[in-house]
């Protein structure tokens, strides 16, 4: 007698089989898994009562192309009939999630769960699903079966043995849809690897193999019992016993990454959530690194069966370059594995991972310098943008991270490391700004701060500036422009005298003003000790600043408000003062000139390099 699912409507069954699971070939990680908790349970059973023995515990693919069959066979538990009434009658009704309720106070209960939802995902592939069982201990089998949405019958059967044959009638092929890829040894194969690679009982199947004849150059195939999961994966290992050899192994093969990582991380964690971690930092970002191409995230298990390919959630952006597994016996599980809730345990499974990779890479650069240099170039842009996203939520987690080269010896340092070598009088940290080292070694306003002792963080990726201004200071030290410290390397009577100058010059910039066009100002300086000019800027957008948002690819017109600085001490002060005098024209030709020169020690681009040219020309000529 054909019986109706326990269900509100037939309309949850087609939810269930054509809208929970996004990618159909899902459905034999279902059913193998649901293989796997029949073994665990009588696995469990039998180290409690010593009269139960497990023969040869496996699961068996037979993929049948005569009649498009493919039958999933497991030696475990078995089902009596009501558990098949109860287990399979009901949607979303789990024995292995009441087993492990019943139980859930005793130790070493090791099963997946969620029978009642996954095993419906074989639906999408099949016309009808039939299931022999007979459970451990019985001499009665039955088998039920269902075509879908109509219903399903339960009658009593014949099987040698305790255990469970899933069989699926495989639907037919359409223009759409392959299901005959699914009787394919190849296509079979790959799924077991992709997601029950870890399932720890042997997954088999008859597979055909070309053996040479004896005697003979000729091969013949041969069909042989192939084992095609790894059993134990390396992450459920004791880490002593692992070597690198392994561990390296392991991560080129699984994430097809040519070079050995630049360190791996390999720990367990215990408490509230429980869960493996198997972590590495490549030695290389992937070419599409920093493109949309990329999907960061970890690989996520539940006891070995793969639930996610990229959990999104499990890493900051910041550490998106880390690559690696989590596996996890307390995974809260919606209606299907795909799904995974964003619940508290996934939240704090996150946090923990978070924390372990942030104390590996202050080890990592206390510890090993020369190679977190290695990994900063790298992935130093990472680390930097993590802390500019989120207005600066995370800037304390990664501060300690962050190393720029400096003037001190070219080399790269930390904010501590710098404060450390401050003089106690200094109240800021400098910075220079420019696209390499050597140029912010050059830059005209750098001579002087260094000539007077104070060592300088040289910027020279497009971003830095803004890094830094997020920061706003580190330890209580604000950071300062090398363009902005007139104030602090100037005395009060010399301030006045470079007032006093300046004003005295109003007319001779305003001239200059005019016939650049382009400035917000022109006045003298004495923060430059050899350099007739250099830029400055005013307000909250610099220098660098322009030259990022110019870089990008939308159209904006942010401009800094830049100031033509002019050296009071240097000849080309005198020559300007004497041009006002004697030939204003030349004067405007001239300040086009420092204008120019201005511009190209910043980096940045010059409008009309011809006129440019003209003009230096003329000069020459004179």
């Amino acid at each position: 007698m054909k019986k109706q699912f326990k269900t509100e409507s037939k309309k949850l069954m087609e939810l269930m089989i054509n809208s929970i699971y996004t990618n159909k070939e899902i459905f034999l990680r279902e059913i193998v898994s649901n293989a796997s908790d029949a073994l665990d349970k009588l696995n469990y059973m039998s180290l409690t009562d010593t009269s139960i023995k497990m023969d040869n515990p496996s699961i068996e693919l037979l993929p049948d192309k005569e009649n498009r069959t493919l039958t999933i066979r497991d030696n475990g538990i078995g089902m009596n009939k009501e558990e098949l009434e109860n287990n399979l009658g009901t949607i979303a009704q789990s024995g292995s999630s009441l087993f492990k309720k019943e139980n859930e106070k005793k130790e070493n209960i090791d099963i997946i769960g969620q029978f009642g939802v996954g095993f419906y995902s074989a639906f999408m592939v099949s016309k009808e699903v039939t299931v022999i069982s007979k459970k451990y201990g019985s001499d009665e089998a039955y088998t039920w079966n269902s075509k879908g949405i109509d219903g399903y019958t339960i009658e009593k059967s014949e099987k040698e043995s305790y255990g469970t044959d899933v069989i699926l009638s495989l639907k037919e092929d359409t223009e759409e849809e392959n299901y005959s890829e699914y009787l394919e040894e190849y296509t079979l194969k790959h799924l077991i690897k992709k997601y029950s690679d870890y399932i720890t009982y042997k997954i088999k199947m008859n597979c055909v193999h070309n053996h040479k004849k004896e005697d003979s150059d000729e091969y013949e195939e041969v069909i042989e019992e192939d084992v095609l999961n790894s059993l134990t994966p390396i992450w459920k290992r004791e880490k002593s016993k692992i070597k690198d050899e392994e561990y390296n192994t392991f991560f080129q093969d699984k994430f097809n990454i040519y070079e050995n990582p630049t360190k791996i991380i390999h720990f367990n964690a215990e408490g509230l959530v429980n869960f493996t971690a198997l972590l590495f930092i490549p030695s290389q970002a992937p070419y599409n690194f920093y493109t949309k191409e990329y999907k960061k995230g970890l690989e996520l298990y539940s006891n070995g069966v793969l639930i996610m390919e990229n959990c999104e959630d499990l890493l900051p952006d910041y550490y998106g370059f880390v690559k690696g597994i989590i596996d996890s016996p307390d995974l809260s599980l919606n209606i299907s594995r795909e799904n995974l809730q964003q619940d508290h345990m996934l939240k704090k499974i996150a946090k923990s991972i978070e924390n372990k990779i942030n104390r590996e890479l202050n080890d990592f650069l206390k510890n090993d310098r020369e190679n977190y240099e290695k990994f900063f170039e790298n992935f130093g842009l990472q680390l930097k943008a993590g802390i500019c996203n989120n207005f600066g939520m995370d800037k304390d987690k990664l501060e300690d991270l962050i190393i720029f080269k400096s003037s001190n010896e070219k080399k790269y340092t930390t904010f501590s490391e710098y404060i450390e070598r401050m003089d106690e009088k200094q109240e800021k940290i400098y910075y220079a700004c420019a696209d390499t080292v050597e140029k912010a070694d050059m830059l005209p306003q750098t001579e002087i701060l260094k000539d007077k002792g104070y060592e300088i963080l040289y910027l020279t990726e497009y971003g830095d500036e803004i890094v830094l201004q997020t920061m706003m200071n580190y330890k209580e030290k604000p950071f300062a422009n090398v363009s902005d410290v007139a104030n602090d390397i100037t005395s009060e009577d010399e301030k006045k005298e470079l007032e006093k100058a300046n004003k005295d010059s109003k007319k001779i910039f305003n001239i200059m003003k005019e016939a650049i066009g382009e400035v917000k100002d022109v006045k003298f300086t004495n923060t430059l000790k050899n350099h007739p000019v250099c830029l400055s800027s005013e307000g909250e957008i610099s220098i660098q600043m322009e030259k990022l948002m110019k870089a990008m690819p939308t159209d904006n017109n942010v401009k800094a408000d830049i100031i033509l600085e002019i050296n009071k001490n240097h000849p080309i002060a005198s020559k300007i003062k004497k041009l006002y005098k004697e030939d204003k024209e030349e004067l405007k030709k001239l300040s086009k000139i420092l204008y120019a020169q201005g511009r190209l020690i910043e980096g940045l681009s010059i409008d009309n390099p011809t006129e440019l040219s003209n003009l230096i020309c003329d000069e020459l000529s004179k």
